[in-house]
């Protein structure tokens, strides 16, 4: 344990400061960390400050002044980290700024800047954590709950509303999982492109800067890790117009999963979901002209109660003008608790059927279109599974396990992780058939 980090920590203010101090040593003593009483000598310092009068304001920022001067690197927590903008302006080189009883997030900003010492042989859980997810791939959640109340949905009821994660806290759990071996991040959440709107859109500090949490910024964070990242559940709302040019640029895959539900204002209205078709329309449109390789995909109900024949026709219709790449689709069925249960005109199950093996009959047709229009093309693909006489692999079009998949034959020396080039031979309605 010598070569163990050492933390230098200076604790300022009331005993109610001092305790949040000793929380903060506890924790990091816990996870291997040793501590030095003279600056030169630590790896990093934190100073726990006072902001009460202005004589303590003057002191944390003179202690603040010394710990920078004498050691260099110096994370800032405590009363006075609420006023964030006047100690960057006199110290602007701090490493990250948090207020008082940010235990957690004092400790996630020491990893950040001091990863914890990882012995294999003690420690129990790897930096990135216990996944259940192949090596090369992992899911990162942004936010919990919903703030929309959709009639056929209950998920607020169960998780709540929107509660956003900490930027930063994002931040390292990805690069946490990028230096494990992680190949693709897939980020997720009920309502992916509402991420801050809760704290509006407060800034966070990541690498000793201010970002604001909102998922343009996050998503360019995330866009300068070696990983791809795939967004999924992104409502189209306006702003969604802004991660366009970063797919484009290759920043991050272009790639949006929008659950639309449906083509009928009529129906959407009862759904209570913004009823706007023709501006979604128009807003493809115009992502396709900024991105060509953009692929679309989403998720649809048919037989929803109230859907006429004339809301299904409406609902085909939009399916063959957005020409989406990627589709799902399921028959309406009643969850216990939401509100649509008790809607009137209840569609009978043999007609829901129906409606969904015609729904599922176009969009085999224009996702098979889509695919043949590939034939011929240079992919770059992620390899997911290697067998004796063939490689399963996907493109940047295709997440795991609710995608289509590029199959290539013979036996290659690769495994799952690895990236390679193909060249697209064949497609069926779902899948690519490729050649190294």
């Amino acid at each position: 344990m010598n070569d163990a980090p050492k933390v230098g920590f200076v604790s300022l203010g009331c005993p109610k400061n001092l305790v949040d101090s000793e929380r903060i040593l506890t924790r990091l003593r816990a996870e291997g960390y040793l501590f030095s009483d003279d600056y030169a000598d630590a790896d990093l310092v934190i100073v726990n400050t006072c902001g009460f009068i202005d004589e303590a304001v003057e002191e944390s920022l003179d202690t603040i002044g010394e710990a920078l001067s004498e050691n260099g690197k110096v994370i800032v927590t405590g009363c006075l980290g609420v006023r964030d903008e006047e100690i960057l302006e006199a110290h602007p080189n701090v490493l990250a700024i948090t207020g008082p009883h940010a235990f957690e997030e004092v400790v996630r900003d020491v990893h950040r800047h001091l990863p914890a010492p990882h012995d294999p042989f003690v420690s129990l859980v790897p930096p990135q954590g216990v996944k259940l997810t192949p090596k090369h791939y992992a899911y990162v959640k942004i936010s919990e709950g919903c703030n929309h109340r959709c009639s056929f949905c209950i998920i607020p009821q169960m998780r709540g509303d929107l509660v956003s994660r900490p930027l930063s806290e994002v931040m390292q759990e990805a690069e946490n999982l990028v230096a494990s071996g992680v190949r693709e991040l897939l980020v997720v959440s009920q309502d992916t492109s509402a991420y801050g709107v809760d704290i509006k859109y407060r800034p966070d500090f990541w690498k000793g800067r201010p970002i604001a949490s909102r998922i343009f910024e996050l998503a360019n964070e995330l866009g300068k890790l070696q990983a791809w990242i795939r967004l999924h559940y992104v409502y189209p709302y306006p702003h969604v117009d802004d991660l366009i040019p970063l797919m484009a640029e290759g920043h991050i895959l272009p790639y949006l999963d929008m659950p639309l539900q449906h083509g009928s204002e009529a129906v959407l209205k009862r759904m209570r979901r913004p009823a706007a078709t023709e501006k979604v329309l128009e807003r493809i449109h115009r992502w396709r002209q900024s991105c060509p390789q953009l692929t679309l995909r989403s998720t649809f109900i048919v037989g929803f109660p109230g859907e006429t024949d004339d809301d299904f026709e409406r609902l085909l219709d939009f399916l063959q003008q957005a020409q989406l790449d990627r589709v799902g689709c399921f028959a309406y069925s009643p969850v216990e608790g939401a509100a649509a249960n008790a809607f009137p005109g209840q569609v009978p199950e043999e007609l829901k059927q129906h409606r969904l093996e015609r729904f599922m009959q176009l969009q085999a047709q224009i996702s098979a279109e889509k695919l043949q229009r590939k034939i011929g093309s240079k992919q770059i693909v992620l390899v997911d599974e290697v067998h004796a006489d063939h490689v399963v692999a996907r493109s940047e079009a295709d997440a795991p396990e609710i995608d289509g998949n590029v199959l290539i034959n013979g036996s290659w020396d690769l495994e799952p992780g690895d990236f390679v080039e193909v060249k697209i031979t064949t497609a069926t309605e779902h899948d690519l058939y490729a050649e190294v």
